[in-house]
């Protein structure tokens, strides 16, 4: 038997502990000391954690994998941690160690009962002043019952060796044999309400300010920044509450009488209420500061309030302060042109200026799309995320607060953080140049034009359900929002990105045609197609095929392998070209749009980027093939935004297609030799200069006189009322908007064709 402590209870730990039992069960322990009001429990040590290892003889095994694994490579980056936490869940834990567990928990119980309890991973280099560890372990909630509870040590154990874990040792240069692991077992506090508090504004540093933050329910929602909390700012010293908003909290986590943890929906009647009262809100405060007098350092602390009585659950220092300043520095002499007014607003979270091409991920698995000075935009973040934030230039969330993942890793890392925006996924547009002031909370078009949506005069009401002679189609590339979206006053889908969906589908095309897996791919996009289609039966889908650069195609799986590097894809392979070049896999987009028409004859296809009408013809050969134009119900497009798709625009009719729609984005870039995504020039784009008017007119007249259908798909007609106002005179038979501008759109048609 060990003759160190397997297990120690709070009351018998302090701040120096935390080589025995990491940081957070030193904390914990030094709270319970100074008399802070801290749930009972105790600590398994890193005693028991190297007792295991040796009874499995496994260490060696454990850091040698380690050894030889690149932590660039994703791949070997899981398949190592998966080795790894296989072994350390299948060893036998030390009949010693499994013994003081259990009897402490008993301890922890009481006479004939097993208590519900949380329990906690403390790694020994966690909340140690300069780096936070904090989210990198594993946590469990409502555990009960012994074996339950020695399972539970062990998925602790492991979790020192998730992905995320053993790349964020290596880019913070700590070795992984010098950090240990303690698991906390403490009392479950069955929180009505939970929050974090701060005993400095981590935004700006203001040392004079307590904030504190609160949601209904469990705190993961707010750490994990699922929903906007409650906000409240304290001063200092006198404790008078500065400010308070109150979220409107539609959900929350709870403990059933299972002792499951379950995600369900707040009572109206309280969703909009203050979480706790303005007492409460002055005894956090004044726990803050004494935590902060006590650790003579700013403190960073998780709270929980159940049957009236508030605790303190963990406190750690605050990590981001040295962050903050470097970026208050970089703020100012920042010098971009942005915006006269935000297109976005939210919670301001790490301070500083950072612009760039949006990069919008919907999950984890996609953060391989984040290249360096990319703004990464997200509807919440968690550790698995971290990998992209050391590459972004700024990051935007849709949920959470200033105590996020989120905010607290962007502070860390020194990179300007909005949270809370409510709607960046879904508002801000791929590769579009924004910048983000994350000391304000506001998002800007990257240009000095001002960019702001009138709305005044139209009253989105009035014309939800009008009807009009000009088509409204709305622009779409997630099969989640179809069936939401096919809701809306909305006369179909007039652009349909193919990009998201092959992203989704998570292999190159080529790639997936030599592991003879297009059955597969075809299976999938067909998938996605149909959504589209049966949500918005009988109203036209466009498909407009891939148009993936070729530095797109690249960060696919397999990508690398077939696709070239361009100076410039944005004039390279792509478009036309490519199905022409590569008809193979064009192909198992024809297939899948035929599989889908079977059922649904409400999908079109629309050819992007063609260079000339010899390049349209043979695409149309292509088509002609699969037999899609024995069809009469289906409809050839072709996407016009090149200069000689304008100038040539009868040519190109006349090889046969159905329709065209303008995309007034590339064909501006084209047209004034300036590439919006660039923030060197970006001011110069410009979708409504005498050009591109010309432009628009020229196509829009020559479409009808051979009744061609002409629409237009670019951000233009979303933005611009005016634009919209002069494509209804000039004769535009439909235009595709973004979901959100659908109603305003409308409205300004409808104005527009009174007055013709």
């Amino acid at each position: 038997m060990s003759k160190l402590p397997i297990t120690t209870f709070f009351k018998d730990i302090d701040k120096h502990d935390t080589p025995l039992v990491g940081g957070k069960g030193a904390n914990l322990g030094e709270m319970t000391k100074a008399g802070f009001p801290v749930p009972n429990g105790f600590a398994i040590t890193i005693n028991a954690y190297d007792s295991f290892l040796t009874e499995n003889d496994i260490a060696k095994k454990i850091y040698d994998i380690l050894a030889v694994t690149d932590v660039s490579d994703p791949h070997q980056l899981n398949e190592a941690s998966k080795r790894i936490q296989r072994m350390i869940i299948a060893g036998n834990l030390p009949e010693d160690v499994s013994d003081a567990i259990i009897s402490s928990y008993k301890k922890l119980s009481g006479v004939f009962k097993k208590a519900l309890v949380a329990v906690r991973s403390s790694a020994t280099a966690e909340d140690i002043g300069t780096t936070s560890f904090a989210g990198q372990q594993a946590s469990f909630l409502n555990v009960r019952g012994e074996a339950n509870l020695l399972m539970k040590v062990k998925e602790c154990w492991a979790s020192l060796f998730t992905a995320r874990s053993i790349f964020y040792r290596v880019e913070n240069k700590v070795k992984h044999e010098s950090v240990k692991i303690s698991v906390i077992v403490m009392k479950m506090v069955e929180s009505e309400v939970s929050g974090v508090m701060f005993s400095i504004d981590p935004v700006n540093n203001d040392k004079e300010r307590i904030l504190i933050e609160s949601v209904w329910g469990l705190g993961e929602m707010i750490v994990q920044g699922s929903v906007v909390p409650d906000k409240y700012v304290v001063q200092k010293g006198t404790f008078d509450i500065l400010s308070k908003e109150v979220s409107d909290q539609s959900i929350q986590l709870v403990q059933v009488k299972n002792g499951e943890n379950k995600e369900t929906e707040v009572p109206k009647n309280i969703r909009g209420k203050q979480k706790i009262t303005d007492e409460e809100i002055i005894a956090l405060a004044k726990y803050s500061a004494k935590l902060q007098e006590h650790y003579y350092f700013p403190q960073d602390t998780e709270w929980a309030k159940e049957k009236g009585k508030l605790y303190i659950v963990q406190t750690r220092p605050v990590t981001t302060i040295n962050s903050v300043a470097k970026n208050e520095k970089k703020e100012k002499a920042s010098g971009l042109s942005i915006a006269e007014s935000p297109i976005l607003t939210g919670n301001p979270a790490s301070p500083g200026i950072g612009n760039g091409p949006v990069r919008i991920l919907k999950s984890p698995k996609e953060i391989a799309k984040v290249e360096k000075g990319d703004v990464l935009v997200a509807p919440m973040t968690s550790p698995d995320y971290v990998p992209a934030m050391k590459k972004a230039s700024a990051i935007i969330t849709d949920q959470g607060g200033q105590t996020s993942h989120a905010a607290i890793v962007s502070r860390e890392l020194g990179i300007p953080c909005v949270v809370g925006t409510e709607k960046a996924t879904k508002t801000l547009r791929e590769g579009s140049i924004v910048v983000v002031n994350g000391e304000t909370g506001q998002i800007f078009m990257g240009s000095k034009t001002s960019q702001i949506v009138n709305t005044a005069k139209v009253v989105k009401l009035k014309y939800r359900n009008v009807k009009t002679a000009t088509k409204v189609y709305v622009n779409l590339a997630e099969p989640e929002r179809a069936k939401e979206v096919s809701k809306l006053n909305v006369d179909g889908v007039g652009l349909l990105r193919a990009e998201f969906m092959i992203a989704n589908i998570g292999i190159h095309p080529k790639e997936a045609i030599k592991r003879k897996e297009q059955d597969k791919f075809i299976s999938k996009l067909a998938s996605d197609l149909e959504i589209f289609c049966k949500n918005f039966y009988p109203r036209p889908v466009t498909y407009r095929a891939t148009d993936f650069k070729t530095n797109e195609y690249r960060s696919l799986p397999g990508g690398k392998f077939w696709e070239p590097v361009e100076p410039n894809p944005m004039l390279g392979f792509r478009g036309a070209f490519r199905y022409v070049s590569s008809p193979e896999v064009f192909n198992l987009e024809l297939t899948a749009i035929k599989k889908v028409r079977e059922k649904y004859d409400n999908l079109h296809l629309m050819i992007p980027f063609v260079r000339s009408p010899q390049e349209l013809a043979k695409v149309r050969r292509l088509v002609a093939t699969e037999g899609l134009f024995e069809q009469s119900t289906f409809k050839f497009w072709m996407m016009c935004e090149i200069p000689a798709n304008v100038i040539l625009i009868e040519d190109f009719i006349k090889v046969g297609i159905d329709g065209v729609s303008i995309g007034s984005n590339d064909l501006t870039m084209l047209l004034q030799g300036t590439d919006r995504d660039n923030s060197e020039v970006a001011s110069e784009f410009n979708e409504r200069s005498p050009e591109v008017y010309w432009a628009l007119k020229r196509v829009i007249r020559k479409c009808a006189k051979h009744n061609v259908t002409v629409s237009i798909c670019g951000q233009a007609p979303s933005e611009y009322d005016d634009l919209v106002q002069k494509l209804v005179r000039w004769g535009v038979t439909s235009v595709s908007i973004n979901p959100d501008s659908i109603d305003r759109v409308r409205g300004v048609v409808a104005e527009a064709e009174k007055e013709i």
